[in-house]
């Protein structure tokens, strides 16, 4: 004979009591009574023992004293649940993966990741959480609010975590493998996958692969075309606060980067960095076949067999190869024009567009070609990367060292079309004879 199922489906237990004050009192809990009212915030408690512990709260009262790290507590409770800090005691465990914690709400958060439940949902923005303290964080991004304020420099934080340590600098988190320091925990943990190698977050567009979430989701915004950070003084907008903050400094004239040696200051600290090089002398590029250090990262080992010029890079050397063999597969649609590197093409199209992307950050001042804006950010750095090899001249432009060049070999490519005389430099000839066109010998 069959058993008979339940008509209810989901289990319960009776829940006895030895006085009939208890019971009165635990129904409280199903009727939501709550007649005990704090006199000073207006909160209200079933039991008189939970307001009485409440007032510690206004009063500052603590009535449970850890006889280890000297922390007060108003409940017992509290106070036994801080003992396993210093016991180490875990007294639940994870049935599935058999982690330990010492607290029954740090398993129930864990169980999540298991049952891949996130019960908090954000009704603004639909993103979910599996604790309810991290959409009570997360609230604030759309309602602004920054509860906790700093007494010594005034700044406000959306977590009470940022409030620690900034002046005091201690930065009680250790990296085991390089012994890098953090003030907070969660930058440990993220930095530790720098050596783990671990990437959790991927790209769904792409399949790039981050070590930090918050890597991902700007690098979303490649894909998106977002631009969250606009800039208050023109119509530019920025992917990164970082970059924002960048930009910011070419209104306002500011170079926090200060030289100690000359003085010269600067918006970027790249190019302060590169600038204190001309000083010291520094060339932190070792190459790993011939130990030769530059100070720039650049190294050549793959040998082109026609003129023997060298890459770092086999796709380098085939397009390279290009420049033997004539072939141009790259043509521009607007006029025609062919180019062996697509890169190239790029750079030709901004003669139609106008575009100038590359933006100086020290004086604002914009570029339509990578190669020109560099040779322009050695005005602002004092870098001289081109040396003559007779005399030891150095300077920041390889036209320049070829030009110089001509003092030692005598070369005097510019001649006056009327007399014949012939000048090492253009501007030498347009002296001597303005009105006659340049042939070059």
């Amino acid at each position: 004979m069959e058993t008979a199922k339940a008509s209810f489906s989901k289990p319960f237990t009776l829940k006895l009591f030895f006085k009939c004050l208890c019971l009165k009192r635990h129904m409280k809990i199903h009727t939501g009574e709550k007649p005990y009212m704090c006199p000073q915030c207006g909160k209200s408690f079933c039991q008189s023992g939970n307001l009485k512990v409440h007032m510690g709260i206004h009063t500052g009262k603590r009535y449970i004293i850890c006889q280890q790290c000297g922390k007060s507590f108003t409940r017992k409770a509290n106070h036994d649940r801080h003992m396993r800090i210093h016991t180490g005691e875990k007294l639940y465990t994870c049935q599935y993966c058999g982690e330990s914690f010492a607290q029954r709400e740090n398993l129930t958060v864990h169980m999540r990741v298991h049952t891949r439940e996130n019960s908090y949902l954000c009704h603004q923005c639909g993103k979910r959480f599996r604790q309810r303290r991290n959409l009570t964080v997360h609230m604030r991004t759309h309602t602004g609010k920054k509860p906790f304020t700093c007494e010594q420099c005034g700044k406000c934080f959306t977590r009470k975590l940022g409030l620690k340590r900034v002046h005091t600098g201690e930065k009680p988190y250790t990296c085991p493998q390089c012994e890098h320091r953090f003030a907070q925990k969660v930058h440990l943990t993220a930095h530790m996958r720098l050596h783990t190698g671990e990437n959790l977050y991927t790209c769904p567009q792409c399949g790039k692969r981050y070590a930090q979430q918050a890597n991902l989701k700007v690098h979303m915004r490649i894909h998106t075309g977002e631009s969250p950070f606009p800039c208050q003084h023109c119509e530019k907008s920025f992917t990164r606060k970082e970059s924002l903050d960048k930009h910011i400094r070419i209104h306002t004239g500011e170079k926090p980067f200060i030289c100690s040696q000359c003085g010269k200051s600067f918006t970027l600290k790249e190019n302060f960095t590169r600038h204190v090089r001309t000083h010291t002398g520094e060339k932190p590029y070792t190459c790993q076949h011939c130990k030769e250090t530059q100070k720039t990262g650049t190294t050549s080992h793959l040998i082109c067999q026609q003129c023997g010029k060298s890459f770092r890079k086999n796709a380098n050397l085939k397009v390279h190869m290009r420049v033997h063999t004539g072939e141009k597969p790259y043509t521009c649609q607007q006029c025609g024009k062919s180019f062996p590197r697509i890169d190239s093409l790029k750079s030709h199209m901004r003669i139609h567009t106008g575009e100038k992307p590359f933006v100086c950050g020290e004086c604002g001042k914009c570029f339509p070609h990578k190669a020109t804006f560099y040779s322009h950010m050695r005005i602002h750095t004092g870098e001289k990367p081109y040396t003559c090899k007779l005399c030891g001249k150095t300077l920041n432009q390889k036209g320049k060292l070829k030009i110089h060049m001509r003092v030692h070999t005598g070369e005097k490519p510019f001649t006056c079309d009327q007399c014949g005389k012939c000048f090492p430099y253009k501007e030498s000839l347009n002296k001597f004879s303005p009105a006659n066109s340049v042939e070059r010998v």
